[in-house]
This record gives C-alpha cells, sequence and structure tokens, in this order.
C-alpha cells in the first residue's frame, strides 16, 4: 500500500482497560521490553533498563489496570521490573527478591538458538534447565544457575503471601488492608518467573509454563472458581 493510499489522522491504538472482578485476583505484570528481550536473549540476573518502547509499553499497562485498586503490589528487584511499576502508578511497590527472574547462570545472555547451537540439538529450557552448559564467567559471572524446581519454590512462596492479602489475612500496602478486607494483588516481575508461577498456583508441574506464552508488558489474572485456583485472564493486552 502506498502512502497516497493511507486513510489520513489514523487514531493511535487505545490501551483495553480492564474490569476488575468483584472477587480478588492475583494480577501479574511482566516488564516492558528491554535490548534483551526484544533480541530473544535470556536476562536473569543481568540488570537491564527498559528501552524506550519499554517504557511506553509500561505506561500502556498501567492504562490497562488503571480501573484496579491493588491491597498490595510486589515487585522483582530488577531494574526493568521497579521501573515498569513505577510508569504503571505504583512507584511504592514492594521489593519481593522472590520474584527476580530465574537465574540462568551459563545461559544469560544467550539465546536458545544459541544454547542449542552448543548442544547440537534442539534447547528447550523447562525441560533442560539451564545447567546443561557449565559455569562461564561470561555468562551468569560464573553461576551455575537455578533448577526449575528451585524457580518453583521461590515462586511458592510469593503466592503463600500474596494469598494473605487476597483472603485479608496479610498486610498490603494499599487501601482496604487487614483481616477480612482481602484485595487485588499486582507482581511485577519477568517472562519465565510468572510462567512458573502460573503453574504453582495452578499445582501443576512447572515445565508446563512453557506453554503459557506471555510477552512484554502482557496482563495476566490468576483467580479462584468452585473452590479452585484457576487463570481467569491470560497475556492480555501484550505487546
Amino acid at each position: 500500500m502506498s502512502d497516497e493510499t493511507l486513510p489520513p489522522n489514523l487514531p493511535a491504538a487505545q490501551p483495553t482497560v480492564l474490569k476488575p472482578s468483584d472477587e480478588p485476583q492475583l494480577v501479574l505484570l511482566r516488564h516492558g521490553q528491554t535490548e534483551w528481550s526484544a533480541s530473544g536473549q535470556h536476562t536473569g540476573r543481568t540488570d537491564l533498563p527498559l528501552t524506550a518502547d519499554g517504557e511506553a509499553q509500561a505506561r500502556s499497562a498501567g492504562a490497562t489496570l488503571a480501573a484496579y485498586e491493588f491491597a498490595a503490589v510486589l515487585t522483582s528487584p530488577r531494574t526493568r521490573a521497579r521501573r515498569t511499576a513505577e510508569l504503571t502508578g505504583h512507584a511504592d511497590a514492594v521489593v519481593d527478591e522472590d520474584l527476580a527472574e530465574w537465574d540462568y547462570g551459563p545461559v544469560d545472555g544467550r539465546t536458545s538458538r544459541d544454547v542449542s547451537k552448543i548442544l547440537g540439538r534442539d534447547f528447550q529450557i523447562f525441560d533442560d534447565g539451564v545447567r546443561v552448559l557449565p559455569p562461564s564467567a561470561e555468562h551468569g559471572e560464573g553461576r551455575p544457575g537455578e533448577t526449575l524446581d528451585q524457580v518453583a519454590v521461590r515462586a511458592a512462596r510469593v503466592v503463600a503471601r500474596a494469598e494473605e492479602v487476597l483472603s485479608g489475612n496479610g498486610p498490603g500496602n494499599g487501601p482496604g488492608n487487614g483481616p477480612g478486607s482481602g484485595g487485588h494483588v499486582l507482581l511485577v516481575a519477568h517472562g519465565h518467573l510468572l510462567r512458573v508461577l502460573a503453574t504453582v498456583w495452578l499445582g501443576v508441574d512447572p515445565r508446563l509454563g512453557a506453554r503459557f506464552e506471555l510477552g512484554t508488558a502482557a496482563v495476566c489474572l490468576l483467580g479462584y472458581g468452585h473452590g479452585l485456583r484457576t487463570i481467569e485472564g491470560w497475556n492480555l493486552a501484550a505487546q
């Protein structure tokens, strides 16, 4: 299509605004784009900032969640997550070390294609883990990296803390805190950590996280139905 055939003054796409559920939800938000998320490089403890596009994505996510009032907002300690929380309107988010991304060790900074070439076969991180490569000073500062089960243990601790607030039995950092006043909880973190957390929420094998695509600045909604933990929305408003 030539420039002459383009409709004039097309309006910018408006963010989808989500309507909060009447029942408390655990809301997940992946951080906005970084240089490595754009290139497909695994980014664990490496602390990269958001790109300009990533900052715009975070602001858009804030608009998507504008109708929510959160009883607690927790964020990963990494700069990309804390900045995302700030740009969504939650500069007071509480840092939770357990929300840090998977420590990829020797896979940090490499793409899946890079690792596949080294192994001579397809690499699937949820099946293979990151310890398929030896520790490397250039990747992960010589750390062996975490196992998937170790990431799941951290995620389970986050879920336990979040459920205290969801039920109204624990502290929060927003309106309506305290026993008997359960409210929504927002977690701002990373792609793989949040995918593992979703499997923990459902009580299924963490390897199933491989099946949950999650774009940058995407929103997910976890809740309850018929006495079960459920997924009410996944990869919403992904950028």
